[in-house]
């Protein structure tokens, strides 16, 4: 298995992790600041979710099969589920924490795409790291 193929499915796996936490926070969420959260972690999790395909058919581009199943994910992420607060700013620090390990994902599968001459997947990989940078800015700015 190539490296470029690894960091794809450890990012795959990383996504679908980051995924259920942006949309467990959007479930659980509590507190005066509720409406406000509780939106920015749909518009989250709605955006993180809609990465998880391309991700799968980038393995498949390299004639890899994409992880399947919930084991498979589990071994392959490096980003580890934790049971969070459901009081907003908790929720929100917990999730730009994910969030940087998500960017260092991205930016080693970058890495990867670019030594192996895969442009395709590198200029995918550059639009969600920038996407990454966008909800850490707007997590920041949520818990200031």
């Amino acid at each position: 298995m190539s490296d470029l193929t690894k960091s794809l499915k450890t990012l795959m796996g990383d996504v679908v992790t980051f995924y259920f936490m942006a949309h467990g926070a959007h479930w659980n969420v509590e507190g005066p600041d509720f409406s406000q959260y509780h939106s920015l972690f749909e518009e989250i999790y709605s955006d993180v979710y809609g990465s998880i395909d391309p991700i799968a058919e980038n393995i498949r581009k390299l004639d890899e099969y994409a992880p399947f199943n919930l084991k498979n994910f589990i071994d392959d992420r490096t980003l580890e589920f934790k049971a969070m607060n459901p009081e907003p700013k908790a929720m929100a620090k917990a999730l730009l924490s994910a969030n940087d390990k998500l960017i260092q994902a991205i930016d080693t599968a970058f890495k990867a795409a670019t030594d192996a001459n895969e442009q395709g997947i590198a200029n995918f990989l550059a639009d969600r790291v920038d996407q990454h940078k966008k909800w850490r800015w707007m997590l920041k700015a949520s818990v200031a």
